[in-house]
């Protein structure tokens, strides 16, 4: 059984109220969670993934910038790509989210029901949504990042485009790069997915708990705005602790594709994960690890909030 309705997170609950829940419904409800909100945070997501790979100062103080900021970067692009940039990518990120979510929130219901049947420990606390939500978000990110570097890249391309279908990107990609090329960008992603992951199930619980010890009174009035409120602190914290490898995942990921990036000003090349992070330290200072980060953290706040209500 789940608390899914009755809480707004996926997993085992042994003293659900006795409504009976498949697996495929939970499939099917991560699925299309993740596909309606993917569809409202496209443009900052693109505007994000812009930020992170943008070797210059996101300052307007510096002449060499292409973007400085959230709406001064939504103009330009409108202006020099038109509308339907901000949707750049959008099919394989809708892949993207139909795949992770389905997996993500299957394997996170039957790990917390495995581990409430085989062992003594209480499928609600808050280190078992710690683990359980780290592996089965491990889980979903190994099955989807083939589109997510194919995401990552249609939406770093700017005109005229590199890549003009899914197609041909994919066939592109193999041909030139060869098909190691869908997992560059891994090792950040499974580093930064399990604690991610585990944070966000379980800060969820915990500011749910704060929520119900500061308003008892509430009740289930009020019930999706906790959800809302609580999914979307939860997802600003875990974004926040995990940013730098999302970032380092980024610029690892559009490694080889540096000619479609040529007119958005400096590239770089780096030869892997702490390579990267050495570069973006030295060049581009401390601050260069959060490049992104307030686009970032809207998208979570959204993404999170509307996934979990």
């Amino acid at each position: 059984m789940l608390y899914g309705p009755e809480a707004g997170m996926v997993g085992y609950d042994p003293k659900a109220d006795g409504r009976s829940i498949s697996s495929f419904e939970v499939a099917v409800a991560g699925s299309v969670s993740g596909l309606v909100t993917r569809v409202m945070v496209s443009p900052l997501d693109v505007i994000k993934i812009r930020f992170q790979l943008q070797i210059e100062r996101l300052s307007r103080s510096d002449p060499s910038a292409k973007y400085y900021g959230i709406l001064q970067a939504g103009r330009q692009i409108l202006q020099e790509e038109g509308l339907t940039a901000f949707w750049k990518g959008h099919v394989p990120a809708q892949l993207l989210s139909i795949g992770y979510g389905a997996v993500q929130f299957l394997s996170f219901e039957l790990l917390t029901e495995l581990v409430h049947r085989a062992t003594e420990y209480d499928a609600r606390d808050f280190s078992v949504h710690f683990v359980c939500g780290g592996l089965s978000a491990s889980a979903a990110t190994l099955a989807v990042q083939p589109v997510d570097v194919l995401r990552t890249r249609f939406a770093a391309q700017g005109e005229p485009k590199v890549y003009k279908t899914l197609r041909d990107a994919v066939v592109t990609m193999y041909r030139t790069e060869g098909p190691l090329v869908f997992y560059k960008g891994l090792n950040p992603t499974l580093i930064a997915i399990f604690p991610y992951a585990g944070f966000q199930f379980s800060f969820y619980s915990a500011l749910k708990h704060v929520h119900e010890w500061v308003l008892p009174a509430q009740g289930r009035r009020n019930e999706n705005l906790k959800n809302l409120l609580c999914g979307s602190g939860a997802g600003v914290i875990s974004k926040t602790l995990t940013y730098p490898l999302d970032l380092f995942k980024k610029r690892l990921q559009v490694g080889g594709f540096e000619q479609a990036r040529a007119t958005f000003g400096q590239v770089r090349s780096y030869r892997g994960l702490l390579h990267c992070a050495q570069q973006v330290l030295r060049e581009e200072g401390p601050t260069g690890f959060f490049k992104g980060l307030s686009p970032s953290l809207l998208k979570a706040a959204l993404s999170t909030g509307f996934v979990f209500f």
